[in-house]
């Protein structure tokens, strides 16, 4: 029997929250997945807040009355177009923690995540929680700014490092195309011109086409003078890509790619989603 694909989005019923909805639930359709709306009570700020609400009676209410309301309007919209399901899930403590155990329990293919972004008070290229989950998920991760409302995606913009996975994740990022008939700019981002790094591209190309089985499929091999991540965002900009999407291993995402050093100059994450790959 096939296995149900499993979407987790946790949410906190603020604007970037219900954004990450919207992009769960389309997704959803498209993977005729499950879909979990899953909330984390904080009782600790909550009883600062509320002392009078000491058990947390009028909290647990208004949790679930939010999450109801949530679950109604993604099924009205979402089951006549092939999401499967979508239930809820309360849980308390730290909601880094609890989210990642619980992906781990359900066994999600998916956390969608929202994100304020960059903003003048924070030194950290996207939230602070959301760069948590990057970090530490061992499933894959769509992390959705604030501002951005979903479209389908034209063009899926893959970051590769020339890694022997990207041959399996790439067929992930096959899969996402498909359903929105979109494009897949692969693209190798260096900062220098040597005819090693073409050699190395074209090597790259002739070994990961035979894992590809679809047809809007571009190569760019992209040379960018002051930095890597800079030169990323330039394509995304000029290439008009949808989505980034890259291939993260155990080690920190933001110490492969990203330097806190540029969250001021990178406007990305205010208008793009980031899709990181964890796993196969």
């Amino acid at each position: 029997m096939e296995q149900i694909f499993k979407i987790l989005c946790p949410t906190d019923f603020s604007e970037c929250s219900l954004n990450a909805i919207e992009y769960a639930t389309r997704l959803g359709e498209k993977y005729k997945a499950d879909l979990i709306l899953f909330h984390v009570l904080n009782r600790e700020d909550y009883r600062k807040l509320f002392p009078s609400d000491a058990s947390g009676k009028y909290q647990n209410e208004f949790v679930s009355e939010k999450l109801d309301n949530l679950q109604r309007a993604v099924v009205r919209e979402g089951i006549q177009n092939g999401l499967k399901s979508c239930i809820t899930s309360v849980k308390e403590g730290n909601i880094v923690r609890e989210t990642l155990e619980y992906a781990a329990e359900i066994n999600a293919g998916l956390i969608v995540v929202g994100t304020e972004g960059v903003n003048d008070f924070r030194e950290n290229i996207i939230g602070s929680r959301a760069s948590r989950l990057v970090e530490q998920s061992d499933h894959d991760i769509l992390v959705v700014p604030r501002k951005v409302y979903f479209k389908a995606p034209r063009k899926l913009v893959y970051a590769s490092d020339y890694l022997e996975e990207d041959k399996l994740a790439i067929q992930k990022v096959v899969e996402v195309a498909g359903f929105f008939d979109s494009e897949i700019d692969l693209v190798h981002v260096t900062t220098s011109q040597k005819a090693l790094d073409k050699s190395l591209h074209m090597t790259m190309v002739e070994e990961i086409r035979p894992f590809i089985k679809y047809d809007k499929v571009n190569y760019v091999l992209k040379t960018f003078r002051d930095d890597i991540a800079l030169g990323l965002e330039n394509y995304l900009q000029t290439a008009k890509g949808d989505m980034l999407i890259t291939l993260s291993e155990k080690k920190s995402f933001f110490d492969q790619i990203f330097s806190k050093s540029l969250s001021k100059k990178m406007a990305y994450f205010i208008n793009k989603p980031l899709w990181v790959i964890k796993s196969f």
